[in-house]
């Protein structure tokens, strides 16, 4: 059973939706293999799957490459997905399965100056977002997040916009119906229920919030470009 760096803390016909997205999501890697698939909700909102047939390691094997997974033994990996949980002006707070938490500090995050909280406005990040992270002595982001990180950053459109609660196809269609599909250039995929919209140039990111919040059940976050 592979553990995913994934919650899905939406209900009703909202869950139904996200857990056929990722359904599909997985059948485009493994649809061609001798394996079945089944995903399961479990303890606090994270997901599982768990994989039956003659091709199922294979398979795990495959989806761990393109998801985010948590370690099966955190105590002895030297990396792990994980979610993120809280924050405050010490550093952050990740998940690593039911019951299992880890605390960054937040001079150790790699991300330069400031608390918990101000890194967090800064580089745009929601709760529940998947990260990868180092399980040294003192558990940190990983370098591939800490890139990503910087990369919204460093971006040369328009910023963007980090949403959870919904999936992309969701917020895709919030955008259309707000009149803004020229204003955006994208909307990446960071997890099942987390999206990041890079912005086209010219669009104010935090004026594109302003104007599909009240559609979205959803907290959102503005990554100004430096």
């Amino acid at each position: 059973m592979l553990r995913l760096a994934q919650q899905c803390y939406v209900h009703g016909d909202a869950r139904g939706r996200a857990l056929q997205g990722l359904q599909a999501m997985l059948d485009d890697q493994i649809g061609e293999l001798d394996v079945t698939s089944d995903i399961d909700v479990v303890d606090e909102e994270y997901v599982t799957v768990a994989f039956d047939g003659s091709d199922a390691s294979v398979a795990e094997a495959v989806v761990a490459e393109v998801f985010l997974s948590i370690a099966e033994a955190p105590e002895a990996a030297s990396t792990s997905g994980a979610v993120l949980l809280r924050w405050d002006a010490g550093g952050w707070t990740v998940g690593l399965g039911p019951g299992v938490e880890r605390t960054l500090p937040a001079e150790d995050l790699g991300l330069g100056p400031g608390g918990g909280l101000q890194l967090r406005e800064r580089f745009g990040v929601v709760q529940h977002m998947p990260v990868e992270i180092t399980l040294a002595e003192t558990p940190t982001l990983s370098e591939t997040t800490r890139d990503l990180l910087h990369g919204w950053r460093r971006d040369d459109a328009g910023g963007r916009v980090t949403v959870n609660s919904v999936t992309r196809g969701q917020l895709r269609a919030t955008i259309n119906r707000a009149g803004l599909a020229d204003a955006i250039i994208t909307i990446e995929r960071v997890g099942l229920l987390e999206q990041s919209v890079r912005c086209a140039e010219g669009t104010d990111p935090p004026g594109l919030v302003a104007a599909i919040g009240p559609y979205l059940p959803a907290e959102m976050k503005c990554v100004i470009p430096r």
